[in-house]
């Protein structure tokens, strides 16, 4: 993939729908994508914020007399909720599905796994795989039908957005990291079901790391301790920067695409039999990590075992 060069991911004209666009990466990534000349379909449970998020959108676009801008709100945790809001879509670009979906809804509630009540853990999965997985499927359905448009004219997009905790996970995100995980698996599976088909469909699953948003403020709120201390040394970066790391992954033509260098470590690690973004890189890197986690593990499982001690029992 992304062998040849070129911008495998051109939006110019092209309309886009994306899931927790109201804020934070969402509407980072909306707003550097309405520049690149997209027509932006956002999508989140609050009105007063989409229709502000609208407003910051449009003010970005490249081509203000011809773009256009729509908002849903939805809930994606609800079952279904899919299937309305891409009928929603399809009926405002004139009876044409969207050319690209990017899943980026989520949320993290940080707790060590026994504080976690059974609600909280079914409510990550809902949220942060089950609204993914329905939107995908929903989306997937219009375009792969017989009846669809065939070519590279007719080219779509279904980007999932996971978490650099599906890649290597460390205590207190026993309810999101487990979710973010399914989502790669889902992106495996459908990166080649989609190949059965006629019609030209990428999936791609972004791996974020800290992102400095509203959801990382209301995040630390129940962080453990263990769990700030084991990642107090990672990158953080602005939602701009994330969204511009994700795109610039996207026009490349990248499956498994991260934002930062501790990403690319963490995807060596664990990268299996994903589709490769680069076969030279990517098995050079894999050979590389196993050496490095010797180190790494050893100063986490240090971390967290000295902490308990020190500590004692979490719950007291």
């Amino acid at each position: 993939m992304g062998l040849f060069g070129g911008n495998k991911m051109p939006v110019d004209g092209k309309t886009v729908l994306i899931t927790g666009g109201s804020e934070g990466m969402g509407l980072a990534a909306a707003t550097q994508l309405s520049a690149k000349g997209a027509n932006l379909i956002l999508v989140s449970r609050s009105a007063a914020k989409l229709e502000e998020a609208i407003k910051s959108v449009k003010a970005a676009a490249k081509n203000p007399s011809t773009q256009r801008f729509h908002y849903i709100t939805a809930d994606v945790s609800v079952p279904s909720y899919a299937d309305s809001v891409v009928a929603d879509a399809t009926t405002w670009n004139g009876g044409r599905a969207p050319d690209i979906v990017w899943c980026i809804a989520g949320a993290a509630f940080p707790k060590l796994f026994i504080e976690l009540d059974a609600a909280e853990l079914r409510r990550q999965m809902d949220i942060n795989f089950h609204g993914t997985s329905d939107m995908a499927h929903a989306i997937l359905r219009a375009w792969l039908a017989p009846d669809a448009p065939v070519g590279k004219r007719a080219a779509k997009h279904l980007v999932m957005t996971s978490s650099v905790a599906a890649l290597y996970t460390i205590p207190g995100y026993a309810g999101y990291a487990p979710a973010k995980w399914a989502l790669r698996g889902l992106a495996d599976t459908l990166s080649q079901e989609v190949m059965l088909y006629p019609q030209d469909v990428k999936v791609h699953i972004v791996f974020p790391g800290t992102i400095l948003s509203p959801g990382y403020e209301v995040e630390e709120r129940t962080k453990p301790d263990v769990t700030k201390q084991l990642e107090k040394a990672d990158p953080k970066q602005t939602p701009e920067e994330v969204a511009q790391a994700a795109i610039r992954g996207l026009e490349a033509g990248q499956f498994m695409i991260v934002v930062n260098w501790l990403g690319d470590l963490m995807r060596f690690g664990v990268i299996g039999g994903s589709f490769r973004n680069s076969w030279i890189f990517d098995t050079l890197g894999a050979w590389l990590v196993p050496f490095v986690w010797i180190f790494v593990q050893y100063e986490h499982v240090s971390t967290f075992r000295s902490f308990g001690k020190k500590r004692g029992q979490p719950s007291a």
